[in-house]
């Protein structure tokens, strides 16, 4: 060994003796697995009131916008932290969406994680347990289905469009059984993740309702009802018609090549909600070989002074025999406080003058989601 190399190893050694020297370790988790705070907002009391609070120390006023329908918000009081509360009134059993109006500007519930959403977030959501049991439309400990969200090409919009498939527990056991399909559509303000959100609750209903033996276990198919962001893209005329379209050519193939599903019309039902109660109207009155029952909640559009069936479907009631025969089911229902409800009524009038067997279905509230998910709830039970 020469003198350079004998340096070279020499100094080689003296750092592999520095950096094997034990590193200095100062890091610790100590505390991390301490007793959790205590939830912020919102709070279900014992009592089922419910308190709601919200950080805001700069602002000068909140309030508190609870509810879906008939809302009038309520004054919150701040402390000397900044942060503003209140305590409502015991609740009924259900699903409540909020928000919190901050000098003028609503904003939902930093605290709270779960919110309604679609086109854009509309607010917050609380529950209230039920009281001699849970609701029919709260998780249970039943048989869980699962939920596929799926990319398919629109062929009528030349598009990516989103869909969810809801499929039952059964569907995973009962490996040689066919189900039958509903395909359920949303309103002018969501998308087709709506009817499977905290607001909506479609599979949990319907898993509820399985497990109870009030409904046959079917597949649910949740597509989206916008063709161009807005409700009159989904309500005209070009519009429902291209969601026809990709209906009947992409949605179901699509579903009945990677799906064991009954294939005939007496396995088929088509409802929605608002626009797409309009929708399911008017694609399943066109379609009367490809469905067995037909739903409508809260249509605007059916509504509409204005609106003429013929203009959709020329002459579908002129023979009130051949839609009778055809149809299992035409569900047609909005809430009394719902603006639509004299175009409901009048709707209602004209079927039976055409002589044209359908149930028509008329509770209290609005034109919001409680209304809809016990209209689900009844419909499902009606189905196949």
């Amino acid at each position: 060994m020469n003198h350079n190399t004998f340096i070279f190893s020499l100094l080689l050694l003296s750092g592999l003796a520095a950096t094997a020297q034990k590193p200095q370790n100062n890091y610790t988790v100590q505390g991390w697995w301490g007793a959790s705070a205590d939830p912020f907002s919102p709070i279900v009391n014992q009592d089922r009131s419910i308190t709601f609070r919200f950080k805001a120390k700069n602002a000068k006023e909140v309030k508190l916008v609870f509810g879906e329908w008939d809302i009038k918000p309520l004054l919150m009081k701040k402390d000397t932290a900044g942060t503003w509360e209140i305590r409502i009134a015991p609740a009924a059993p259900g699903i409540y969406s909020y928000q919190f109006a901050v000098d003028g500007v609503n904003v939902i519930d930093p605290a709270n994680p779960v919110v309604k959403s679609g086109t854009e977030v509309y607010g917050s959501i609380v529950e209230v347990p039920g009281i001699d049991g849970p609701r029919f439309d709260e998780v249970q400990n039943v048989p869980q289905g699962v939920l596929h969200h799926i990319k398919y090409h629109s062929s009528a919009l030349k598009r990516l469009r989103g869909m969810v498939v809801f499929l039952p527990a059964e569907y995973s056991r009962q490996t040689a059984q066919k189900y039958p399909v509903l395909y359920l559509r949303h309103g002018g303000g969501d998308n087709e993740t709506s009817w499977t959100q905290a607001a909506g609750r479609a599979d949990v209903i319907l898993e509820n309702l399985i497990a109870a033996g009030k409904a046959r276990p079917m597949i649910i198919v949740m597509t989206n009802g916008l063709i161009d962001g807005t409700w009159a893209g989904g309500s005209s005329k070009e519009g429902v018609e291209s969601l026809e379209q990709e209906l009947l050519k992409d949605i179901i193939p699509y579903v009945e090549r990677y799906y064991r599903v009954k294939t005939e019309k007496a396995g088929r039902a088509i409802a929605g909600l608002s626009m797409g109660g309009g929708q399911a109207y008017i694609i399943g009155l066109k379609n009367l070989d490809k469905f067995n029952y037909i739903g409508e909640f809260s249509s605007g559009l059916l509504s509409d002074a204005k609106f003429d069936i013929n203009a959709r479907v020329p002459g579908i009631f002129d023979k009130p025999e051949k839609v009778n025969n055809q149809l299992k089911l035409l569900w047609v229902a909005c809430g009394k406080d719902d603006p639509r409800y004299s175009g409901h009524l009048a709707m209602v009038y004209a079927l039976k003058e055409k002589q044209i067997r359908f149930e028509s279905h008329e509770t209290e509230g609005g034109h919001e989601w409680r209304f809809w998910r016990e209209q689900l709830r009844d419909f499902m039970q009606r189905l196949f």
